[in-house]
């Protein structure tokens, strides 16, 4: 069995992005990574090169910015990275810039794939999240914190990244036959310095609100406000990936959230009254479940 894992990137430096950590979490069952670096001169190029790995292959593209709107240009630097891959792997793993996959689940993840390689039901495999935010000690939970997503994808060139690069798509528009597995994705894109997550804020909208929008906004002087946009939150209690600790250990800001202020929505309680008593799911899905024979 081949794998290849994929990726896109840009600024990376700029807006401190853990992306050696990203890369160096899936190496291991991969026999390539492929990313496609997006032009720019904050040293995103130089980080990459300079992690000296033999497995990491680097495309070097340009972004394209009629396809700002509704990030459109996020998904075409996915499917640039993912055309890439070596035409005889089998598996596709993508990990964004801010996702990390603890050790722990690697050999599950590999045992996964070599359970339905052959399987021409399954399109993906369909991976946990949790989303860390404001610090490393928290994550959200509430509805708009999806919970799910596919980050496994077959070699089949009739998939393509979905919209804003979230998920995936094949032939004309379908959603993927996937199999859950017990693995989860760490999701640190919440979790910078105050100020450089304001900056990475005020960039990335820019990418959602087409051609009057300039990619270069003028940046607020203050920084990221965590407190006025913080939702429901719990605590996080397990360990991180090791490839992170360096990283947790240089925080430098304080997050502190009362954890008695978080109660779920009446929208969330409603939506979990109805799956989990009448069996309704109103959770939105890209992607179908393939069940069990």
């Amino acid at each position: 069995m081949k794998v290849s894992g994929f990726s896109f990137l840009k600024n990376a430096v700029r807006f401190d992005y853990p992306v050696v950590e990203a890369i160096t979490s899936v190496l291991p069952i991969c026999d390539e990574f492929v990313i496609a670096i997006g032009k720019c001169d904050d040293g995103t190029l130089e980080l990459i090169r300079d992690m000296n790995e033999p497995k990491i292959k680097i495309v070097e593209t340009e972004w394209d910015e009629s396809l700002r709107e509704g990030g459109r240009v996020l998904a075409e630097e996915t499917n640039k990275a993912f055309r890439h891959i070596a035409h005889d792997s089998d598996w596709a793993f993508y990990v964004q810039a801010d996702e990390v996959i603890h050790e722990k689940y690697l050999d599950g993840i590999y045992a996964a794939m070599l359970k339905y390689k052959d399987d021409e039901r399954i399109d993906g495999l369909l991976f946990h999240y949790l989303h860390f935010y404001g610090s490393f000690d928290y994550v959200g939970i509430s509805s708009n914190w999806y919970s799910h997503e596919i980050r496994m994808i077959k070699n089949n060139p009739a998939i393509y990244s979905y919209r804003d690069a979230q998920g995936f798509r094949k032939n004309s528009n379908e959603k993927l036959n996937v199999k859950p597995i017990e693995a989860c994705v760490y999701h640190y894109g919440w979790v910078r310095q105050p100020e450089t997550m304001q900056q990475k804020q005020t960039n990335f909208g820019s990418l959602y609100r087409g051609n009057d929008a300039s990619i270069e906004e003028e940046t607020p002087a203050t920084g990221f406000d965590y407190e006025n946009h913080v939702g429901n939150m719990a605590p996080f209690t397990g360990l991180h990936p090791k490839v992170m600790l360096p990283r947790i250990g240089q925080q430098n800001w304080t997050f502190d959230y009362d954890i008695s202020m978080s109660r779920k929505r009446w929208k969330d309680r409603f939506k979990d009254f109805l799956k989990h008593n009448i069996g309704i799911d109103t959770y939105y899905r890209n992607y179908k479940v393939v069940k069990d024979r």
